[in-house]
């Protein structure tokens, strides 16, 4: 696979602990560095704590591109995208994490761990960041976000 970021952050809530842990062996098997903000257990945590840090990390350029899990993905997206520069996307099959990219230029990806099979996420992970930014008439839109 040609992934086009080699670094990444990525954090998850107590319900998405496990499937970050199994993504974060993934991607370290793919020469990607992993910037994990945490949690560093499965203990229960507020997801908003760990969207934010992942997000301030992505608008501040320390990594290009993010990696959110809570139960649903939900709350984590919405959490994310309070801060600006942020596009946060939700995404659950290959069509919505393709599309994510190429259309939204999204620079986070929300998976949810109640929801997503490990080998499901696992593919949508290597989409996300294998998969370029078409821009044209794409790239009026996402400025307007």
């Amino acid at each position: 696979m040609n992934f086009l970021f080699k670094k990444i952050s990525i954090s998850s809530d107590h319900a998405g602990f496990k499937l970050k842990e199994t993504i974060k062996k993934s991607l370290a098997k793919n020469k990607i560095f992993v910037i994990d903000l945490g949690p560093k257990t499965d203990s229960s945590v507020d997801y908003p704590d760990f969207a934010k840090k992942v997000a301030r990390n992505v608008a501040s350029k320390k990594s290009k591109i993010g990696i959110l899990i809570c139960g649903s993905g939900t709350g984590m997206a919405m959490s994310a995208n309070k801060i600006k520069k942020i596009r946060a996307a939700v995404c659950y099959n290959k069509a919505s994490t393709s599309l994510s990219r190429k259309h939204n230029n999204a620079n986070i990806l929300a998976l949810g761990s109640r929801l997503t099979k490990k080998s499901t996420a696992l593919k949508l992970v290597n989409i996300f960041l294998s998969t370029k930014f078409e821009g044209g008439r794409h790239l009026r839109r996402v400025k307007k976000v």
